[in-house]
């Protein structure tokens, strides 16, 4: 971790030690677990919980939520699945956090996702964007989210190698992370659908800084489009492993190439290469522009920015269903969750009934930007594939 990183924790940690000791009897306390030192992901998770501060700072500006005040209360898991699960148990068995929102990495929610129904405490994530972290496993349901799903992206890669005319021979390449073999089964199962098989597929360590066999396997297979679901250091370390052997197929990849870590780890030129899907770019809203002013100069990573609106969406969208419910209490929080009868006014969006008993994702493809990096820049990508791309195309 970086001394910038190791401040930011910091001061993180302490604001929210500070507004969870605040002195508020009647206090709602809101929970945050996720990685904030340890992935590649950190930032992330860092970006999130200045969103959430931020949109508990308008709520409480504006009289809080049923005369009470919100506050937040921070765990750091570490990137690690048994102090992810350790946390979830303390913040909702003795911080008595109302919700808790997070995580950084898909693979924690997916290994705790059991606990917050069980408690019967709603959890709202606005990060990880695994597909099954919201899928129900029988009786009730209390996971929502607020941000991108992977099958959802991995639905607009299939679409956009389908549909380019070049494509002739396509491979998959994913890290061997629970969040990378999400992404594979996700791509095979749309993969199928579509009729887009792969004549490769290979895997590789989060950690591996050289996929030189795997790219070279692609080439002799005669892969000319790779679709790559990874975190944004190794995807850094693949595009650095395809100019050690020249070999520069059409590079789709997961949202993850939006991160620091992948721009840091290319480098200016090779960051140029992927093309992926995310839901802010520099071409922000009024709106997420004066959230992104505001936040700016606490970030680590700028680029993270977008995880800084899905988590102040998130809280907005719960304190509006406390309101509604009149109710902390989780069963009444859940049904007013998936009724909400008044629009919420988030820096992505308007958000209009965006959950139901059967949907739990409030963003869906028609809210993502297809994004690449441009002189430094996350800006929009557009070609005449995504131009011609149609809503039937995204379907799951």
């Amino acid at each position: 971790m970086t001394p910038t990183s190791a401040a930011l924790k910091a001061a993180l940690l302490g604001t929210a030690l500070t507004l969870s000791t605040a002195g508020y009897a009647q206090e709602i306390k809101i929970g945050f677990n996720g990685d904030l030192s340890a992935s590649p992901s950190a930032q992330s998770g860092q970006a999130g919980v200045l969103g959430i501060q931020a949109a508990i700072e308008d709520i409480n500006a504006a009289g809080g939520v049923l005369g009470r005040k919100l506050t937040l209360v921070v765990r750091d898991d570490l990137s690690q699945p048994p102090k992810s699960i350790q946390n979830m148990s303390d913040l909702i068995d003795n911080e008595k956090v109302v919700t808790v929102l997070g995580p950084t990495n898909s693979g924690n929610a997916l290994a705790w996702k059991h606990i917050p129904n069980q408690k019967k405490n709603p959890s709202i994530g606005c990060i990880g964007s695994a597909t099954d972290i919201t899928k129900a496993a029988g009786g009730d349901n209390y996971m929502y989210r607020v941000s991108m799903v992977d099958r959802a992206q991995v639905a607009g890669l299939i679409a956009y190698a389908k549909n380019n005319p070049t494509t002739k021979k396509v491979g998959f390449l994913v890290e061997t992370t629970g969040y990378g073999q999400g992404g594979l089964k996700d791509l095979q199962e749309l993969g199928d659908a579509k009729g887009l098989k792969p004549v490769a597929t290979e895997k590789f360590g989060v950690n591996d800084t050289d996929m030189t066999s795997q790219l070279n396997k692609m080439k002799a297979a005669g892969v000319d489009t790779v679709l790559v679901w990874a975190q944004g250091t190794p995807i850094g370390q693949l595009v650095r492993s395809m100019e050690k052997i020249d070999y520069f197929p059409v590079t789709l990849t997961s949202w993850s190439s939006d991160n620091a870590s992948f721009f840091d780890t290319a480098g200016k030129t090779l960051a140029e290469k992927p093309i992926f899907m995310r839901t802010i770019t520099e071409d922000r809203t009024p709106k997420q522009q004066q959230l992104y002013d505001r936040l700016a100069p606490k970030m680590a990573s700028k680029s993270a920015f977008s995880f800084a609106a899905h988590c102040y969406d998130a809280t907005m969208i719960a304190a509006a269903a406390i309101k509604q419910a009149g109710s902390t209490e989780g069963p009444k929080m859940r049904e007013a969750l998936e009724n909400l009868q008044a629009p919420v006014e988030g820096i992505m969006k308007t958000y209009n009934k965006p959950f139901s008993a059967t949907e739990h994702e409030a963003l869906t493809a028609s809210d993502y930007r297809w994004t690449h990096w441009k002189d430094g820049k996350l800006v929009s990508y557009s070609d005449d594939v995504v131009k011609a791309l149609k809503p039937s195309d995204f379907t799951q």
